[in-house]
């Protein structure tokens, strides 16, 4: 059963290349919703700190 994770791993990251070799436009779109969505939650989190201390 340990070899269950690696497996997951790679073909994660197969799929993941083949995924901007095939569609390089898509997996940025993708990639750049990510990073705005981390983004806006690390505002918010922001935000809530400044308002607990205020």
């Amino acid at each position: 059963m340990k070899w269950i994770k690696p497996l997951a791993v790679v073909l994660v990251v197969v799929f993941a290349l083949f995924y901007m070799i095939s569609r390089p436009e898509d997996a940025a779109n993708l990639v750049q919703g990510a990073v705005n969505g981390v983004a806006t939650a690390v505002d918010g989190v922001g935000r809530f700190f400044t308002s607990l201390a205020s």
